[in-house]
């Protein structure tokens, strides 16, 4: 049944995200769901709510929600509710949804679990290295945001209100989270993975900021 369950929901967040942005589609729920599936081989949490979670973390982003942080959970919900799910593990679910993502450093996290842990790693992941590289660089795009502007410095201390409405250029992204998130990875094995990923990133800035001010 749980198999039936898993097959189910990829149909319904394939179709749920057919037309979204590219750094938020079936593909990085794909990279995502992969990651967590590897890391839960080592990790050892409870399979079938890392998969639903890593599947469903992403069905209704607030970002592009006008910032509604219910809608994700709710839709979640709905659907899994229709497949008769038990309650306890679709709370879990909502809450590994309400609670994945980064919103700016100060944020503290309401919720903990090792699928939890889990999930937010292997999202964390897909947000390092060149895969990051390119969705940084694609939602930037997407928003029409500046590639980089000297004059606009990072801002380390946003509140969560200033993450989510930031329009800074894409490059300030690096270092408002993308750099930061080798050092908050939860599990051992997400740690492993992070540091080759963070090191790529740092080699990137640097051949940018090189060709930027056109040395040979």
């Amino acid at each position: 049944m749980q198999k039936i369950i898993i097959q189910k929901t990829i149909d319904f967040v394939k179709e749920s995200l057919a037309a979204a942005e590219g750094g938020h589609d079936w593909w990085h729920i794909y990279r995502v769901w992969n990651l967590a599936k590897a890391i839960n081989k080592i990790e050892h949490a409870n399979g079938f709510i890392v998969e639903l979670g890593a599947l469903l973390h992403d069905i209704a982003d607030s970002k592009f929600y006008d910032g509604d942080e219910e809608i994700g959970p709710k839709t979640a919900r709905e659907f899994l509710n229709k497949l008769s799910v038990d309650k306890e593990t679709i709370k879990h679910v909502e809450n590994i949804i309400a609670n994945i993502s980064f919103k700016g450093g100060k944020h503290k996290q309401q919720f903990r679990s090792k699928e939890l842990d889990i999930v937010q790693d292997a999202d964390r992941l897909d947000a390092l290295g060149a895969i990051g590289i390119a969705r940084t660089f694609n939602y930037g795009g997407h928003k029409g945001r500046e590639i980089y502007n000297p004059d606009i410095k990072a801002n380390l201390n946003m509140t969560k209100e200033e993450y989510k409405h930031s329009s800074a250029p894409s490059l300030n992204h690096f270092y408002e989270k993308l750099l930061l998130l080798k050092d908050m990875m939860n599990t051992k094995t997400a740690k492993a993975m992070a540091k080759h990923r963070h090191s790529f990133m740092e080699e990137f800035l640097d051949e940018f900021y090189s060709e930027w001010s056109g040395k040979v």
